[in-house]
Protein backbone atom coordinates (compact mmCIF):
# COMPACT_ATOMS: atom_id res chain seq x y z
CA UNK A 1 0.00 0.00 0.00
CA UNK A 2 1.37 3.33 -0.83
CA UNK A 3 -0.20 7.01 -0.47
CA UNK A 4 -0.19 7.56 -4.03
CA UNK A 5 -2.51 4.48 -4.61
CA UNK A 6 -5.36 5.79 -2.12
CA UNK A 7 -4.27 9.44 -4.06
CA UNK A 8 -5.58 7.68 -7.22
CA UNK A 9 -8.26 5.20 -5.80
CA UNK A 10 -10.11 8.03 -3.14
CA UNK A 11 -10.76 11.01 -6.02
CA UNK A 12 -11.11 8.25 -9.02
CA UNK A 13 -13.96 6.73 -6.83
CA UNK A 14 -15.20 10.09 -5.39
CA UNK A 15 -15.68 10.75 -9.32
CA UNK A 16 -17.44 7.34 -10.21
CA UNK A 17 -19.71 7.63 -7.51
CA UNK A 18 -20.74 11.03 -8.68
CA UNK A 19 -21.01 9.93 -11.91
CA UNK A 20 -23.19 7.05 -11.29
CA UNK A 21 -25.88 9.27 -9.65
CA UNK A 22 -25.56 11.55 -12.79
CA UNK A 23 -26.26 8.70 -15.13
CA UNK A 24 -24.92 5.51 -14.58
CA UNK A 25 -21.34 3.93 -15.84
CA UNK A 26 -19.50 4.84 -12.74
CA UNK A 27 -17.29 0.98 -13.23
CA UNK A 28 -15.61 2.52 -15.96
CA UNK A 29 -13.84 4.61 -13.95
CA UNK A 30 -14.21 2.70 -10.29
CA UNK A 31 -12.40 -0.43 -12.22
CA UNK A 32 -9.20 1.79 -13.86
CA UNK A 33 -8.59 3.28 -10.96
CA UNK A 34 -7.69 0.23 -8.98
CA UNK A 35 -5.66 -0.61 -11.74
CA UNK A 36 -3.91 2.91 -12.38
CA UNK A 37 -3.22 2.47 -8.56
CA UNK A 38 -1.01 -0.39 -9.15
CA UNK A 39 -3.27 -3.62 -8.97
CA UNK A 40 -3.31 -6.81 -11.16
CA UNK A 41 -6.23 -7.06 -13.42
CA UNK A 42 -7.75 -9.77 -11.34
CA UNK A 43 -7.08 -7.80 -7.73
CA UNK A 44 -8.59 -5.21 -9.57
CA UNK A 45 -11.63 -6.64 -10.62
CA UNK A 46 -12.06 -8.41 -7.14
CA UNK A 47 -11.15 -5.75 -5.98
CA UNK A 48 -13.33 -3.69 -7.39
CA UNK A 49 -16.54 -5.75 -6.54
CA UNK A 50 -15.88 -4.60 -3.20
CA UNK A 51 -16.44 -1.45 -3.70
CA UNK A 52 -19.73 -1.23 -5.98
CA UNK A 53 -21.41 -4.05 -3.75
CA UNK A 54 -21.63 -1.30 -1.07
CA UNK A 55 -23.03 1.52 -3.15
CA UNK A 56 -25.59 -1.12 -5.34
CA UNK A 57 -26.53 -2.67 -1.21
CA UNK A 58 -28.19 1.22 -0.60
CA UNK A 59 -29.14 2.19 -3.53
CA UNK A 60 -31.17 -1.40 -3.78
CA UNK A 61 -32.22 -0.48 0.24
CA UNK A 62 -33.79 2.38 -1.47
CA UNK A 63 -36.05 1.34 -3.98
CA UNK A 64 -37.53 -1.54 -2.26
CA UNK A 65 -38.47 0.34 0.44
CA UNK A 66 -40.37 2.19 -1.26
CA UNK A 67 -41.66 -1.07 -3.45
CA UNK A 68 -40.67 0.17 -6.66
CA UNK A 69 -40.15 -3.53 -7.85
CA UNK A 70 -42.01 -6.45 -9.39
CA UNK A 71 -42.49 -9.12 -6.65
CA UNK A 72 -43.17 -11.87 -9.36
CA UNK A 73 -40.02 -11.10 -11.32
CA UNK A 74 -37.85 -10.34 -8.48
CA UNK A 75 -36.78 -14.14 -7.11
CA UNK A 76 -36.31 -15.73 -10.06
CA UNK A 77 -33.81 -13.01 -11.78
CA UNK A 78 -31.67 -12.89 -8.10
CA UNK A 79 -31.70 -16.50 -8.45
CA UNK A 80 -30.26 -16.39 -12.34
CA UNK A 81 -27.99 -13.61 -11.42
CA UNK A 82 -26.22 -15.45 -8.65
CA UNK A 83 -25.63 -18.39 -10.65
CA UNK A 84 -24.62 -16.54 -13.73
CA UNK A 85 -21.87 -14.48 -11.59
CA UNK A 86 -20.90 -17.29 -9.98
CA UNK A 87 -20.11 -18.73 -13.45
CA UNK A 88 -18.30 -15.69 -14.78
CA UNK A 89 -16.64 -14.98 -11.40
CA UNK A 90 -14.83 -18.42 -11.44
CA UNK A 91 -14.50 -17.85 -15.55
CA UNK A 92 -12.01 -14.78 -14.71
CA UNK A 93 -10.45 -16.62 -12.02
CA UNK A 94 -9.19 -18.95 -14.83
CA UNK A 95 -8.19 -16.14 -17.25
CA UNK A 96 -4.71 -14.97 -17.88
CA UNK A 97 -3.51 -11.81 -16.69
CA UNK A 98 -1.84 -10.67 -19.92
CA UNK A 99 -5.48 -12.15 -21.71
CA UNK A 100 -7.21 -10.37 -19.38
CA UNK A 101 -5.78 -7.02 -20.26
CA UNK A 102 -5.92 -7.22 -23.86
CA UNK A 103 -10.04 -7.92 -23.24
CA UNK A 104 -9.66 -4.89 -21.15
CA UNK A 105 -8.45 -2.88 -24.02
CA UNK A 106 -11.37 -3.92 -26.51
CA UNK A 107 -14.45 -4.58 -23.87
CA UNK A 108 -14.23 -1.33 -22.22
CA UNK A 109 -14.46 1.41 -25.28
CA UNK A 110 -17.21 -0.82 -26.47
CA UNK A 111 -19.53 -0.66 -23.03
CA UNK A 112 -18.27 3.18 -22.56
CA UNK A 113 -20.32 3.82 -25.70
CA UNK A 114 -23.20 1.73 -25.18
CA UNK A 115 -23.35 3.79 -21.65
CA UNK A 116 -22.55 6.91 -22.88
CA UNK A 117 -25.13 6.78 -25.86
CA UNK A 118 -28.47 8.90 -25.54
CA UNK A 119 -30.95 6.84 -24.39
CA UNK A 120 -34.29 7.08 -25.77
CA UNK A 121 -37.47 7.26 -23.10
CA UNK A 122 -38.75 3.41 -23.21
CA UNK A 123 -41.79 2.14 -24.25
CA UNK A 124 -44.03 0.47 -21.39
CA UNK A 125 -46.64 -2.04 -22.58
CA UNK A 126 -48.83 -3.59 -20.22
CA UNK A 127 -50.25 -5.96 -22.76
CA UNK A 128 -47.46 -7.56 -23.14
CA UNK A 129 -47.43 -10.76 -21.95
CA UNK A 130 -46.49 -11.80 -18.25
CA UNK A 131 -45.08 -14.86 -19.50
CA UNK A 132 -42.56 -13.18 -22.39
CA UNK A 133 -41.89 -11.10 -19.54
CA UNK A 134 -40.88 -13.63 -17.07
CA UNK A 135 -38.61 -15.66 -19.75
CA UNK A 136 -36.37 -12.07 -21.03
CA UNK A 137 -35.66 -11.16 -17.36
CA UNK A 138 -34.26 -14.90 -16.34
CA UNK A 139 -32.64 -15.04 -19.37
CA UNK A 140 -30.79 -11.24 -19.13
CA UNK A 141 -30.42 -11.80 -14.65
CA UNK A 142 -28.42 -14.90 -15.84
CA UNK A 143 -26.64 -14.08 -19.01
CA UNK A 144 -25.59 -10.25 -17.63
CA UNK A 145 -24.95 -12.11 -14.42
CA UNK A 146 -22.14 -14.03 -16.28
CA UNK A 147 -20.63 -10.36 -17.54
CA UNK A 148 -20.81 -8.76 -14.37
CA UNK A 149 -19.13 -11.48 -12.55
CA UNK A 150 -16.57 -11.89 -15.02
CA UNK A 151 -16.19 -7.87 -15.68
CA UNK A 152 -19.05 -5.71 -14.27
CA UNK A 153 -18.76 -2.09 -15.36
CA UNK A 154 -22.15 -1.51 -17.81
CA UNK A 155 -24.06 -4.04 -16.27
CA UNK A 156 -27.03 -2.27 -14.61
CA UNK A 157 -27.24 -0.14 -17.69
CA UNK A 158 -27.63 -3.66 -19.74
CA UNK A 159 -30.08 -5.23 -17.00
CA UNK A 160 -31.90 -1.81 -17.59
CA UNK A 161 -31.82 -1.76 -21.47
CA UNK A 162 -33.17 -5.39 -20.94
CA UNK A 163 -35.71 -5.29 -18.82
CA UNK A 164 -37.04 -1.94 -20.41
CA UNK A 165 -36.35 -2.37 -23.99
CA UNK A 166 -36.88 -6.22 -24.47
CA UNK A 167 -39.40 -6.75 -21.35
CA UNK A 168 -41.18 -3.41 -22.09
CA UNK A 169 -41.31 -2.67 -18.02
CA UNK A 170 -41.70 0.70 -16.98
CA UNK A 171 -38.46 2.53 -15.74
CA UNK A 172 -39.62 2.84 -12.50
CA UNK A 173 -39.81 -0.55 -11.49
CA UNK A 174 -37.31 -2.00 -13.97
CA UNK A 175 -35.14 -0.24 -12.35
CA UNK A 176 -35.77 -1.39 -8.75
CA UNK A 177 -35.39 -5.29 -10.58
CA UNK A 178 -32.34 -4.24 -12.02
CA UNK A 179 -30.81 -3.19 -8.00
CA UNK A 180 -32.18 -6.56 -6.88
CA UNK A 181 -30.60 -8.81 -9.63
CA UNK A 182 -27.18 -6.24 -9.77
CA UNK A 183 -27.06 -6.35 -6.16
CA UNK A 184 -27.43 -10.23 -6.16
CA UNK A 185 -24.62 -10.92 -9.14
CA UNK A 186 -22.33 -8.37 -7.25
CA UNK A 187 -22.58 -10.37 -3.68
CA UNK A 188 -22.31 -13.98 -6.08
CA UNK A 189 -19.22 -12.25 -7.27
CA UNK A 190 -18.04 -10.81 -4.57
CA UNK A 191 -17.84 -14.12 -2.44
CA UNK A 192 -15.98 -15.64 -4.94
CA UNK A 193 -13.14 -13.02 -5.38
CA UNK A 194 -13.04 -13.33 -1.61
CA UNK A 195 -12.21 -16.81 -1.69
CA UNK A 196 -9.94 -16.70 -4.30
CA UNK A 197 -8.12 -13.84 -2.12
CA UNK A 198 -8.01 -11.54 -5.30
CA UNK A 199 -9.61 -8.92 -3.11
CA UNK A 200 -7.67 -5.74 -1.50
CA UNK A 201 -9.39 -4.92 1.13
CA UNK A 202 -8.59 -1.79 2.38
CA UNK A 203 -8.68 -0.29 -1.37
CA UNK A 204 -12.06 -1.62 -1.49
CA UNK A 205 -12.84 -0.15 1.84
CA UNK A 206 -11.27 3.20 0.30
CA UNK A 207 -12.67 2.96 -2.75
CA UNK A 208 -16.26 2.35 -1.17
CA UNK A 209 -16.15 5.01 0.84
CA UNK A 210 -15.67 7.40 -1.66
CA UNK A 211 -17.82 5.87 -3.95
CA UNK A 212 -20.32 6.90 -1.28
CA UNK A 213 -19.99 9.93 -1.18
CA UNK A 214 -19.89 10.79 -4.42
CA UNK A 215 -23.11 9.66 -5.04
CA UNK A 216 -24.22 11.30 -1.78
CA UNK A 217 -22.85 14.72 -3.11
CA UNK A 218 -24.01 13.76 -6.69
CA UNK A 219 -27.77 13.34 -5.64
CA UNK A 220 -28.12 16.33 -4.22
CA UNK A 221 -26.78 18.15 -6.79
CA UNK A 222 -28.80 19.71 -9.40
CA UNK A 223 -26.89 18.99 -12.91
CA UNK A 224 -28.86 19.49 -15.66
CA UNK A 225 -25.86 19.25 -18.42
CA UNK A 226 -24.25 15.76 -16.05
CA UNK A 227 -23.73 14.49 -19.22
CA UNK A 228 -21.30 16.94 -20.13
CA UNK A 229 -19.42 16.59 -17.13
CA UNK A 230 -19.83 12.67 -17.23
CA UNK A 231 -18.28 11.77 -20.88
CA UNK A 232 -15.48 13.67 -20.28
CA UNK A 233 -14.53 12.15 -17.27
CA UNK A 234 -14.77 8.52 -18.19
CA UNK A 235 -13.22 9.32 -21.63
CA UNK A 236 -9.58 10.48 -19.56
CA UNK A 237 -9.78 7.98 -17.03
CA UNK A 238 -10.09 5.43 -20.16
CA UNK A 239 -7.15 7.03 -22.03
CA UNK A 240 -4.54 6.82 -18.92
CA UNK A 241 -5.56 3.06 -18.38
CA UNK A 242 -4.90 2.45 -21.80
CA UNK A 243 -1.51 4.39 -21.82
CA UNK A 244 -0.40 1.83 -18.68
CA UNK A 245 -1.42 -0.96 -19.84
CA UNK A 246 0.29 -0.66 -23.31
CA UNK A 247 3.49 0.87 -21.64
CA UNK A 248 3.42 -2.38 -19.47
CA UNK A 249 3.85 -0.27 -16.33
Amino acid sequence: MTLISFLIICPLNFLAGLVDSIGGGGGLISLPAFMLAGLSPHAAVATNKLASTTGTTVSTVRYCKNGYYAKKLALPGILLALCGSFLGARLVLHTDDVILKRMMLFILPVVAVIVLLDKKKPEYDSSFPASYRMLIVCISAFLIGIYDGFYGPGTGTFLLLALTKAARMDIRTASGNVKLINLASNVAALVTFLFSGYVHITYGIAGAIFCLLGHYIGSGLVMKNGSKIVRPVIVLVLLLLFAKIISGN
